[in-house]
């Protein structure tokens, strides 16, 4: 057992991408199971059986996952078995089974993050498989529970809310010792569902598979998705909550990560909120908060374990500034790509800094810092402007929900450090982003705002026009002049037109509707406060003010203004670039560097609603091929041009043949840069363009 165990943690050190863990050294502890029949091994006495069973260096096949389930075996579980929504006490997680569905097919799955769990291609598209990643079928070593956290949703404290929808299945350790926790979200009913059904359905499901990954390959941390699989089974949705249901198809996703523990895991110790009067199923349970502390500081921050082993005070310290830090370069991450998240609730912020819980996402189309990608954020909380401040709230939050162990008033020194943190990884990127390689000036952050200010005022689109900055040469290289004006122009077409822009100002209220919350206004303002209405109706009178200011706009005016406002920050931008070039050497050499550094910060793809939006009415009517194409383009966002190979369509074609499971593992092929036209979609579209006209009405709740 011991010369297992040290073999795994000598193999885990050896893996440079890998954490070592404590875990791996645990004696195996027998849990209860809810399944019929005899209770299976577990802990590493069948992590070890199964190990040597495959071969140390072989791969995987569905019934021989590596499981090694240490959060079952470390926190306290609930295993009544009530399935029924309740209040969950003294306990982090809750046994229950997921629910099957009826004739499970794949929609598509990412073989590099099914990677992480030792599966090859072939075990991809074995019938089995849909069956296990729908919860139809549970693998072999595979304990199901629900988590069981709280959170600040929206500002306010909701109590319990906990995995609704999301079912661990397990963690499996790899050959290389990663320790990757998976689980299915839209499994069925737990505890947590409250008054939901635990499902989710195809459109949803899709946008968290492609996003997942496609922030993967943007190198923003992030849960990874391993499968997206339907069915024939439907429930009954209402989309924006309007009275217009319909029955859609149940589909459930492979989430991947180290763990999914969150700031709103610590919550459930919270007493009750002055202002909703509810707390958490676990308050003075201090116990369970300190043995939590202590599992996730071990097992997912080795290195601070290893440090302050004897003193519990730095120990927590040291967590929690590697949080507040993590967390503020995923933010940073998140405004250099133009990424929203949409619902920064205490509950969707994971410990270990990733991009978690995909719903009403959005990247931004063009440039507005006010943009609000969640339909349903009517105070405009969660906008990409806010983003930091919020992440910054969270964190606050986080050391409220661990001050039984940490008193706050040591804590709060290290959260003053999330905004210089913030600020020198957001000004890195962007220095990266322009191609300002070799010096740091403090005047850059008046460039980076400046060019901010022009996307604005121009209407321009913040990924293209970020990557459109790598045509222009250096000044000094012999192409300079000329690729001035093309740069220029380039940026010009990335604008939007007036047109575009009076339908983006237009009234989005029912005069009735602005009426109503103008009475409110008058009569109970703090009503109306905390409906989120206050910032609902400056928001539709600033649309209606800068829509009287541009009625009488003509495109050519328009088109002239642009032009000055971009020749008037190149001239900003080409005078910074003169620093860059002083004492240089090769300038053409280093012009090349320049380029490549550019273009490998700069995505040319990314998930557009409208890209995504193309896939889920494929996949609605039965076609996937479009969710495959999407996924294999987003696999490689800094290419130039993406070969889809097979999946590309047809000239003239404007769709796809529906596919099988053999088909939905294309992403899995080696693919090839071609310097021969841009990639399009189902659609005919370029998947590098600006959005079409329709997609301004796309909204997302």
């Amino acid at each position: 057992m011991l010369r297992f165990a040290k073999y795994l943690v000598e193999k885990h050190l050896s893996c440079s991408t890998s954490r070592p863990t404590a875990a791996l050294a645990c004696l195996p502890v027998q849990v209860s199971h809810f399944c019929s029949g005899p209770a299976p091994e577990t802990g590493l006495k069948a992590s070890k059986r199964k190990f040597f069973r495959r071969g140390r260096g072989e791969m995987a096949t569905l019934e021989t996952l590596n499981f090694d389930n240490l959060v079952l075996r470390s926190l306290p579980i609930d295993n009544s078995g009530e399935n029924v929504p309740r209040q969950v006490p003294g306990a982090c997680f809750s046994k229950v089974s997921p629910t099957p569905v009826t004739n499970p097919q794949t929609v598509a799955f990412s073989a590099q993050a099914l990677q992480l769990l030792d599966l090859p291609p072939a075990e991809l598209t074995r019938p089995e498989f849909a069956q296990h990643f729908s919860g139809s079928k549970l693998l072999p070593g595979s304990e199901t529970a629900a988590h069981c956290y709280c959170g600040h949703q929206f500002g306010h404290f909701s109590g319990q809310l906990g995995d609704g929808a999301a079912m661990y299945l397990g963690e499996v350790v790899n050959k290389s010792g990663e320790r990757w926790e998976i689980q299915l979200k839209g499994a069925g009913l737990t505890p947590y569902s409250r008054t939901a059904d635990g499902r989710k359905v195809l459109r949803s499901s899709i946008r968290e598979f492609l996003c997942s990954e496609a922030m993967h390959h943007l190198g923003i941390p992030t849960t990874r998705a391993g499968s997206c699989v339907t069915s024939d089974s439907k429930v009954l949705r209402d989309v924006y909550y309007n009275g217009n249901a319909s029955y859609e198809r149940c589909t459930i996703v492979l989430r991947i990560a180290q763990t999914f523990l969150r700031f709103g895991s610590f919550e459930i110790f919270k007493p009750t909120d002055e202002i909703t009067g509810r707390k958490g199923p676990s308050v003075g349970r201090n116990d369970i908060l300190i043995t939590m502390l202590d599992y996730a500081i071990k097992t997912f921050f080795p290195e601070i374990q290893v440090a302050h082993a004897d003193n519990n005070e730095e120990r927590y310290l040291a967590f929690f500034r590697e949080v507040v830090h993590r967390t503020a370069r995923l933010v940073a991450e998140w405004q250099c790509v133009g990424f929203c998240h949409g619902v920064l609730n205490t509950d969707n912020m994971s410990i270990l800094g990733l991009t978690i819980d995909y719903g009403p996402f959005g990247f931004l189309d063009r440039y507005d810092a006010d943009n609000i990608c969640n339909g349903s954020d009517d105070g405009a909380r969660y906008s990409y402007r806010n983003q930091p401040e919020m992440c910054k709230w969270n964190c606050e939050k986080f050391s409220e929900a661990i001050s039984e162990a940490l008193p706050t008033v040591l804590s709060k020194p290290i959260l003053e450090e999330f905004d210089p943190k913030f600020s020198e990884h957001y000004l890195g990127k962007m220095r990266k982003k322009l191609g300002l390689l070799k010096k740091e000036l403090p005047e850059d952050k008046e460039l980076f705002e400046a060019l901010l200010q022009t996307m604005t005022e121009t209407g321009a689109d913040f990924t293209n026009t970020l990557r459109g900055l790598s045509k222009l040469s250096l000044p000094g290289c012999q192409d300079f002049d000329s690729s001035l004006e093309q740069t220029k122009l380039y940026l010009l077409s990335q604008c939007c037109s007036v047109e575009e822009l009076i339908k983006a100002c237009k009234p989005r209220m029912d005069p009735r509707q602005l009426q109503m919350l103008m009475l409110l206004l008058s009569t109970n303002p703090s009503l109306l406060m905390q409906l989120g209405g206050q910032g609902k109706i400056m928001r539709e009178f600033e649309r209606m003010e800068k829509l009287e200011e541009i009625k009488d706009l003509t495109q050519e005016q328009k088109a002239t203004a642009d032009a000055q406002k971009w020749t008037e920050w190149l001239e900003k931008y080409t005078a910074r670039l003169k620093l860059e070039v002083q004492e240089a050497g090769d300038l053409e050499q280093l012009n090349k560097k320049r380029v490549v550094t550019m273009n490998s910060n700069n995505p040319k793809f990314i998930l557009r609603n409208y890209i995504a939006q193309n896939a889920i009415t494929a996949a609605e009517e039965g076609d996937f091929t479009e969710v495959q194409r999407v996924l294999r383009l987003l696999e490689h966002p800094y290419s130039e041009d993406v070969d889809l190979g097979e999946l590309a369509v047809a000239p003239g074609d404007g769709g796809s043949a529906s596919t099988t499971d053999d088909d939905a593992g294309a992403s899995a092929s080696v693919l090839a840069e071609t310097a021969q036209g841009t990639a399009k979609s189902c659609t005919g579209t370029a998947y590098d363009s600006r959005p079409p006209d329709w997609a301004v009405d796309l909204c997302v709740t």
